[in-house]
């Protein structure tokens, strides 16, 4: 029996899918509070739904029952400065509660992290699975939950685990909405004229999941992959999805000091509004910084064709169209 957390997220409904469209019978842990995505509503005799937060160990426990299989894609994603801590304690000890129940009982995991918990390069090279990032000088929230949530699966492996870790770059697809990557698309769609210097790894919401289920199913074990498509510059992206629109491209360079100036004006608002940043100092930063990430690891261990990410930027704005 398969057992998926996060499975009423974006990634997560996603590997949900594919599961149950290989006939396979799985189960999904939700929150009481939370709704199950409507790609996943159709499958009521494949799919066994348990309320359980990963943060008790006995409802996790519960949910675990016959389990030989976990696919773990629960995490807490916030930009607020007041979530930074709320948010690490959560992930990293949901994640701790279920290496040690995985550990318990025999369980092999396929565990999502992210490539904000990997390391930069050096000028000109790609980023692969053997760069680190440096938790004593990392000041975003999101990425030390991720990389202390996969030093728990570390932990895990030297006691004994079998697991994987997928360390996925941007992950688009039309089910994304308008939040995640989706917001991008979003904003692009409003008319934004903006474009940075930097770049980033982009990669197809069903790749991710193709790529953790041909993991699952192989024998690899104590590895960690980075899921990336290809490499595109933020300039290069802004216009593919402007283009897919049929809006002109954004056309105004926005330079380092423009983005300070912009993540310190949203800061501002979201203190007299109450809402969330627009942008925050963190996500500023990354905007025009060239991140360029190296996929050989994972063509040679499951030899996967990725997408095009062209292809993938036209089924999101295809879907965005659709919606008002």
């Amino acid at each position: 029996m398969i057992l998926v957390t996060g499975a009423t997220g974006f990634l997560g409904s996603e590997l949900a899918l594919q599961l149950v469209q290989q006939d396979l019978s799985i189960r999904c842990i939700k929150r009481n509070s939370s709704v199950i995505p409507a790609i996943l509503q159709s499958f009521t005799t494949q799919i066994e739904w348990v309320e359980a937060d990963i943060m008790n160990v006995f409802e996790l426990e519960n949910a675990l029952g016959g389990i030989t299989q976990v696919y773990h894609c629960a995490a807490w994603v916030s930009l607020k400065q007041a979530d930074k801590n709320r948010m690490i304690n959560a992930n990293v000890t949901g994640t701790a509660n279920l290496v040690n129940l995985c550990l318990l009982n025999g369980v092999r995991l396929v565990h999502v992290s992210s490539i904000a918990a990997i390391g930069q390069a050096k000028p000109g090279d790609l980023i692969t699975e053997n760069h680190h990032l440096d938790a004593a000088t990392e000041k975003d929230g999101y990425a030390i939950s991720k990389l202390e949530s996969e030093m728990e699966v570390w932990r895990g492996i030297a006691e004994g685990l079998d697991a994987v870790i997928v360390s996925p770059s941007l992950i688009m697809g039309p089910n994304a909405g308008v939040g995640g990557s989706g917001e991008l698309f979003e904003t692009i769609r409003k008319g934004f004229k903006f474009y940075t210097a930097g770049s980033t790894g982009l990669v197809d919401v069903a790749d991710v999941a193709k790529c953790m289920i041909a993991l699952m199913n192989s024998d690899i074990t104590a590895e960690r992959y980075i899921i990336n498509a290809e490499n595109w510059d933020f300039k290069h992206l802004t216009a593919e999805i402007a283009t897919g629109f049929g809006l002109q491209p954004p056309s105004i360079f926005a330079s380092a000091w423009m983005m300070g100036l912009a993540w310190r004006g949203a800061a501002l608002l979201a203190a007299i509004t109450g809402k969330d940043p627009l942008i925050d100092k963190i996500s500023a930063q990354s905007a025009s910084m060239t991140r360029n990430y190296d996929n050989a690891k994972i063509k040679k261990a499951i030899g996967v064709d990725f997408k095009p990410v062209s292809d993938s930027i036209k089924d999101v704005c295809g879907r965005l169209k659709l919606t008002v």
